[in-house]
């Protein structure tokens, strides 16, 4: 993420927040006949958590492709205008948290390329770990690309440029998928559109979920089940790692480009932790009962005599809920989160990093006062934030803080799409745990 390939990103500026940053939410459909820019806008509203920076979408009606995206959020970009004005019959859509290239216009995704005859636009979740090697062997221009997704997109249109088209039905943009993607390194859900088809693809690891969904008569693509859900898509399967998914008239075909040896499942498990929809699912589990069951479990592992449990909002609220249901001790709010501040509040000193958690969370002191308390948070990465919460609870007049944490220590960097590459900022990578609660 920007070693030697620097010239491709920034420089990002840290987080006041203790948690970690999601890369991104696709979407995608295929519904001849329905509202598809429309759809698009629901699936990526039921997305925004993956992303606040910018969204966009790019819509085929099979002549042409047009891409409409910008800074900010799904409702602040799209209204009825801008809507009405994409019309087609597939169509796929994006929201970005950058980890990698700047947070600007030009990087918003979908990305869109034209090589003769073939257009293509293309969304990205995930980070390629491997971007200056391809940048080198590409021999592509410094500043041509900017982010590792228009990476893809240029190594596409490249190939696409490359390969003479050997009569009618030769399918230009699959064959160089066939050729690009096992050139790739990291983590990378991927849905394209042609003008006609929709396409999925995920990495052989399967670092970032992807999955597919059936319409009556169409057919869906989506990061999380809530998307599929608020579109009123039937839930059919998890894309498999590896696969490439083509969606035509005819539904979906797959095939695998990627070496056998390749294959290795590897799902991020921050999925689970933090990232997604409490609502949605993965591998089969609901992901609101699989924080519960977190809860319970840290109940058995570290009890404690205490009044009352209470979550950090509102990935710690499962637990916190579990970990009451396991224990016996009553469960009750202490913080209450304002829903308007978003998950990339950003504050440049620590006095204002203080302020902002306060401006995120505020304790319901009748709660608190005199009470002992179990505080149960999804896990601890920078503990900024947290350490402030503490501070908060014990001026509201805690008698007994007992910090849980439903994740093992987050020790190590990550570079398939989280936002925690300088491994000196995580608490728990020079800290033991003893130290961490001292």
């Amino acid at each position: 993420m920007g070693t030697d390939g620097d010239h491709l990103y920034d420089r990002r500026v840290p987080d006041a927040t203790d948690q970690v940053k999601e890369a991104c939410g696709v979407f995608g459909l295929r519904a001849p006949g329905h509202p598809v820019s429309h759809l698009t806008y629901l699936g990526l509203y039921a997305l925004q958590h993956r992303g606040q920076e910018s969204a966009g979408m790019a819509v085929g009606d099979g002549t042409r492709i047009v891409v409409d995206k910008d800074k900010g959020l799904v409702a602040g970009i799209f209204d009825t205008h801008r809507l009405g004005a994409l019309v087609g019959h597939v169509a796929i859509g994006h929201t970005r948290y950058s980890t990698t290239g700047a947070n600007t216009w030009a990087n918003a995704q979908p990305v869109l390329r034209a090589v003769g005859d073939v257009q293509f636009a293309l969304a990205h979740n995930g980070n390629l770990v491997n971007t200056a090697e391809l940048v080198r062997e590409a021999n592509l221009p410094v500043g041509e690309v900017t982010s590792d997704t228009d990476l893809v997109a240029a190594l596409l249109a490249a190939d696409i440029a490359d390969t003479p088209a050997a009569g009618t039905g030769t399918d230009l943009l699959v064959e160089a998928l066939g050729r690009v993607l096992p050139r790739l390194r990291g983590a990378f859900s991927l849905v394209l559109v042609d003008g006609d088809r929709l396409i999925g693809v995920r990495d052989p690891n399967g670092f970032r979920p992807l999955f597919l969904g059936r319409l009556a008569d169409g057919w869906v693509l989506a990061s999380e089940t809530p998307a599929l859900d608020i579109v009123g898509a039937d839930l059919v399967r998890e894309i498999e790692p590896g696969e490439l998914c083509v969606i035509d008239v005819d539904g979906p075909r797959s095939t695998h480009p990627f070496p056998a040896e390749r294959i290795d499942p590897r799902f991020c498990v921050f999925e689970f932790v933090y990232f997604a929809r409490p609502d949605g699912q993965f591998r089969g589990r609901n992901v609101h009962r699989a924080r519960q069951r977190m809860g319970e479990l840290l109940a058995e592992q570290a009890p404690v005599d205490a009044d009352l449990v209470i979550p950090v909002p509102e990935s710690g609220i499962p637990g916190a809920q579990g970990y009451a249901r396991a224990s016996g001790i009553p469960y009750a709010d202490g913080l209450i989160k304002n829903r308007y501040i978003g998950r990339t509040f950003i504050a440049p000193t620590q006095e204002l990093r203080e302020q902002a958690v306060r401006i995120k969370l505020n304790p319901i002191t009748e709660n608190i006062v005199g009470q002992r308390l179990v505080v149960v948070e999804d896990s601890i990465v920078r503990a900024t934030t947290l350490r402030e919460t503490i501070r908060m609870l014990r001026r509201a007049g805690a008698a007994e803080l007992h910090l849980r944490i439903l994740s093992p220590p987050y020790r190590w960097s990550c570079f398939y799409g989280m936002d925690t590459t300088d491994r000196s900022r995580l608490v728990a990578a020079t800290m033991s745990v003893d130290e961490i609660r001292d």
